[in-house]
């Protein structure tokens, strides 16, 4: 595994503001893309190129159809080992969700304001919003969803994964149940709570453990995204926000620094 510390040459890349991240991939790291991550990935990867956020393509493994996401770059590679490691033990690691943008991030988050989107509590229910205060919902939507810009798949160091040989991804719902008790990705989530630290992966997202609710899906890549959470500022957050078309905006605003102290940096440790 690479060992240098990613800084971000443009800050808006932590919030996942695209205009920031260098799009245009390393020629040498990109000749490694086409049919997935292989070894001339993992050289081309240098110390240098290491040193900001830097995304790259992986194709998914296992998917029927080729999907392709975006991850930061030792991410990808770890991320490649471990699925093929647990290919080996008759599981098909797949990614559902990887790097995700603002914009992504914010259209999720309008659809649960707005009630376009179930929201659901503590349980997986779906609540009714309409007596809801604003800071009620907030607080409700922040259970299952990041706010814009403050997501940790902004970063391409997180991934929702499921288990291929068991579900297809379109009867996918990312519930709990799914990945516990004899659950299509139950046999998956025992895998990587044995196996997942190492490759250099770990679950942020722990009942008990964390404010947001157990995600047994998310997998984060702790030697880069351990880099990245402290250099996360709650005033540049508050600029991209209040520059965006965010429901419940002045609700979140309000109180940001509590809501980042709660929902960003009260996570799980490996």
């Amino acid at each position: 595994m690479l060992n240098t510390t990613p800084r971000l040459a443009n800050t808006a890349q932590l919030y996942g503001i695209e205009s920031g991240i260098e799009s245009g991939i390393e020629s040498g790291v990109a000749s490694g893309l086409d049919t997935g991550l292989n070894t001339d990935l993992s050289a081309a990867v240098t110390q240098e190129s290491a040193q900001r956020l830097q995304l790259v393509e992986l194709l998914s493994p296992h998917h029927p159809n080729e999907t392709r996401f975006m991850l930061e770059a030792q991410t990808a590679i770890a991320f490649k080992a471990m699925a093929d490691s647990a290919a080996k033990d008759g599981i098909k690691l797949a990614i559902c969700s990887a790097y995700r943008p603002f914009d992504r991030q914010l259209a999720i988050w309008n659809a649960k304001a707005s009630g376009k989107h179930a929201v659901l509590d503590i349980n997986e229910q779906p609540v009714d919003i309409s007596p809801l205060s604003d800071d009620e919902l907030v607080d409700l939507i922040l259970l299952w969803s990041a706010l814009p810009g403050a997501s940790r798949h902004h970063w391409g160091t997180d991934i929702d994964v499921f288990d291929a040989k068991q579900i297809e991804v379109k009867s996918l719902r990312l519930v709990e149940a799914e990945y516990i008790d004899g659950g299509p990705c139950a046999h998956l989530h025992q895998w990587l709570l044995q196996h997942a630290k190492d490759f250099g992966f770990y679950f942020p997202f722990q009942r008990g453990k964390s404010a947001v609710s157990a995600e047994p899906w998310h997998i984060s890549y702790f030697p880069v995204s351990q880099t990245l959470l402290p250099q996360f500022e709650v005033q540049a957050l508050a600029q991209v926000i209040q520059h965006s078309d965010m429901l419940l905006k002045e609700a979140v605003l309000a109180r940001l620094p509590v809501l980042v102290a709660e929902y960003v940096h009260r996570i799980a440790k490996p």
